[in-house]
């Protein structure tokens, strides 16, 4: 037996793998004892980063909410701008009727998406080029809770739905 600085014993530190972890008594401690304080510690790590997670959800929403209601004056004097566009335009050229316009904005919208019901449809942007070929006029369709944006372009023959998306 050899004295040691706690008494006699064996000298050095007792050393222990984590897989024999010691219990109060002194027995390892079993497979199932190892397998629940791992488990624990994964819930914890999920449960953290799924607070986390859920944290990041409420404040981004809150957010946008908070973006939206302070663009929302922006937003409309951008569609009376739009509105005035078209009304110089169709002072200038004969061929920007908005009744037609929006029955080819409400019919394309239709046939890429049947079965949305359209609540308003807003003129977004007129782009008169000079000639009839090359003008454009794009709409925002609201309803169902989604918008979709309609691109018209204006030919020979009249108005064409461009892009629908």
């Amino acid at each position: 037996m050899v004295l040691g600085l706690k008494g006699p014993g064996r000298v050095g530190r007792r050393r222990i793998l984590d897989w024999q972890r010691v219990v109060p008594e002194g027995r390892p401690a079993s497979r199932s004892s190892r397998l629940a304080s791992t488990v624990t510690t994964l819930a914890i790590v999920i449960l953290v980063l799924a607070a986390l997670l859920i944290l990041f959800l409420i404040g981004g929403l809150l957010g946008a909410r908070r973006r939206d209601i302070e663009l929302a004056p922006v937003y409309q004097q951008h569609l009376r701008e739009a509105d005035q566009a078209l009304e110089q335009a169709r002072a200038a050229d004969r061929g920007w009727d908005r009744d037609v316009m929006e029955g080819v904005a409400r019919s394309a919208i239709s046939d890429a998406h049947p079965g949305t019901t359209i609540d308003r449809l807003d003129l977004v942007l007129v782009d008169d080029q000079p000639g009839v070929d090359r003008d454009r006029a794009h709409f925002e369709a609201h309803g169902d809770g989604r918008r979709v944006r309609v691109v018209l372009s204006r030919g020979d023959a009249g108005w064409s739905a461009d892009q629908v998306g």
